[in-house]
């Protein structure tokens, strides 16, 4: 195990990167199946004649998206990533704030933009393959920083903030 964590905290593009890649690539390949199945699936509309709405949901939750990509950005050093660990800034939140602004927020708002309930099951869908996804990059971090990293486990919510601390 610790070979495997060496390994993979020596690989730059992992280290930088992390989930991110593999994580968009099945996110758009799923996207697109969904898409190509929306018309013979035959799911209904979300919202029939409300497209002012279905526009500013999408806008408030790009707005979201754009400030905690913003946020995660700032909080993360890319010369820190795999050496420390931030709790600060956005992090105090979100365990994984680049990948929460696409999978929490943008993609909700884009199903709902779409109009079709085929959406928003994949945007609902994709949350369980992330936290398959992650799971790596959270054994690497628990390894590096083994009691720091389960007690912000246990403070901070992967995609969502956690409003309730887990006891021990």
């Amino acid at each position: 195990m610790v070979h495997y964590i060496e390994k993979k905290k020596m690989n730059a593009f992992f280290k930088t990167f992390g989930s991110g890649p593999k994580g968009l690539a099945i996110s758009v390949a799923l996207f697109l199946l969904f898409y190509y199945l929306e018309d013979p699936l035959g799911f209904p509309d979300i919202f029939s004649d409300w497209k002012y709405v279905r526009l500013s949901v999408f806008a408030v939750l790009t707005i979201i998206s754009i400030i905690l990509i913003i946020r995660s950005i700032r909080s993360l050093n890319p010369k820190l990533r795999g050496e420390t660990l931030i709790t600060s800034g956005i992090y105090k939140y979100f365990r994984h704030p680049l990948y929460a602004a696409f999978l929490s927020f943008f993609n909700f708002g884009l199903a709902v933009l779409l109009n079709n309930w085929i959406y928003l099951l994949w945007a609902i869908l994709l949350h369980p393959v992330w936290h398959l996804l992650v799971r790596e990059e959270e054994k690497m971090l628990e390894c590096l920083f083994p009691r720091d990293y389960e007690e912000y486990c246990r403070k901070t919510g992967r995609f969502f903030p956690r409003l309730i601390t887990k006891k021990r």
